[in-house]
C-alpha cells in the first residue's frame, strides 16, 4: 500500500511493517542461530525494500529478542539477569561472579563486548536501577513464530495482520509526525520517548500501545548502541516513529485538510530543497 503520510512527508525510506505469523516469508533476509546481530540492521534493509524475519531462535542479541516479543531473554545472558544489571550499568569487574564470568567468555566474545562487560555500558547509574529498568518493561511473548519485517509498499490492508508501522524521520519529518499524532486527539501526549533499546522502541513499546483505548506512537533510535551499528546503513539524523496500526489508519485519514498541505509546511521543505549540501 501507499502512504499519504510517507509522500506528504518525503520520506527517504520505505515505512516498515511489523507482522506477527506463523509462516516464514519467502527469501526473506534472517540472522543465522545463534549468531549476534542487530535487529535495527534488517530494520534498514526493510527500510530500503528488503523483507525481514526473526524467530526464538534467530533474534540477533539478547536485548533484540525481548525487543521483538519472544520473551525475557535477559535470562540468557552470560552469568544471568545479575550480570546484565552490571553490563548495562557499572560492569561486571567489580564483583566475583562478574569476573568469573568474564573470564569464561574471553575466548568467544569481541573485544568491545568484553570491555563493556567489564566496565559497563553506563546507561543506567547503577545494577539496582538495571533491575527496575527490566522489571518495569512491557516484556511479552507473542503468540506467534516469526515477526515479520516488512516495506509498507508490500502490504495489503486486507490482510489486517499489521501491528505496527514504523517511520524513519528526520528532525522536521519527526516534527511533523509529533504534530499529526495529535491533530484529532482530545489531549496532546499522544507520543512517547521512553528509554529503551532500539529494537525494544519498535518492537514491545508499541505493542503495549496497540492494546490500549488510545494508543500513542513511540519515538526510538535514542539508543546510541543503535545509532552506531546503524550509522553505515541510513542517514545519521534519523529516529524512528513507530505507530501502532489503529493509530496509522487514524493519521493516514487526517492527512488531507492538515498542515501537511498548508504554507509553513510547503515553504520548510522548500527551504530545505534549497539548502546547499553539508
Amino acid at each position: 500500500m501507499k502512504s499519504k503520510i510517507a509522500e506528504a512527508l518525503k520520506l527517504k525510506y520505505q515505512p516498515v511493517a511489523l507482522k506477527w505469523a506463523n509462516e516464514k516469508p519467502i527469501k526473506a533476509q534472517q540472522f543465522k542461530e545463534g549468531k549476534w546481530g542487530c535487529v535495527m540492521w534488517l530494520l534498514a534493509a526493510t527500510a530500503k525494500g528488503k523483507t525481514a524475519v526473526f524467530d526464538r531462535d534467530t533474534y540477533g542479541c539478547w536485548g533484540g529478542g525481548v525487543g521483538l516479543g519472544f520473551g525475557n531473554q535477559y535470562l540468557k545472558f552470560p552469568g544471568g539477569l545479575d550480570c546484565f544489571y552490571y553490563f548495562l550499568s557499572t560492569g561486571n569487574a567489580q564483583w566475583e561472579r562478574g569476573k568469573e564470568t568474564a573470564r569464561q567468555l574471553e575466548k568467544f566474545v569481541t573485544r568491545d563486548f568484553m570491555e563493556d562487560f567489564l566496565n559497563g555500558e553506563g546507561y543506567l547509574q547503577s545494577p539496582e536501577l538495571v533491575e527496575k529498568f527490566v522489571n518495569a518493561m512491557p516484556i511479552m511473548d507473542v503468540p506467534a513464530k516469526y515477526v515479520i519485517f516488512q516495506p509498507l509498499s508490500k502490504v495489503k490492508p486486507a490482510d489486517g495482520d499489521t501491528e505496527i508501522i514504523v517511520f524513519l524521520a528526520s528532525p522536521d519529518q519527526l516534527a511533523a509526525l509529533v504534530i499529526l499524532a495529535n491533530y484529532s486527539r482530545q489531549t496532546n501526549d499522544n507520543v512517547i520517548i521512553p528509554y529503551a533499546a532500539g529494537c525494544q522502541t519498535i518492537g514491545i513499546f508499541p505493542y503495549k500501545e496497540a492494546r490500549s483505548e488510545n494508543p500513542r506512537a513511540v519515538v526510538g533510535l535514542t539508543d546510541i548502541s543503535a545509532r552506531k551499528y546503524i550509522s553505515r546503513q541510513l542517514d545519521r539524523d534519523l529516529l524512528s516513529f513507530a505507530v501502532p496500526w489503529k493509530m496509522f489508519q487514524e493519521m493516514e485519514e487526517n492527512v488531507a485538510g492538515s498542515f501537511l498541505e498548508r504554507r509553513t509546511w510547503k515553504a520548510l521543505m522548500a527551504e530545505k530543497k534549497s539548502l546547499p549540501p553539508a
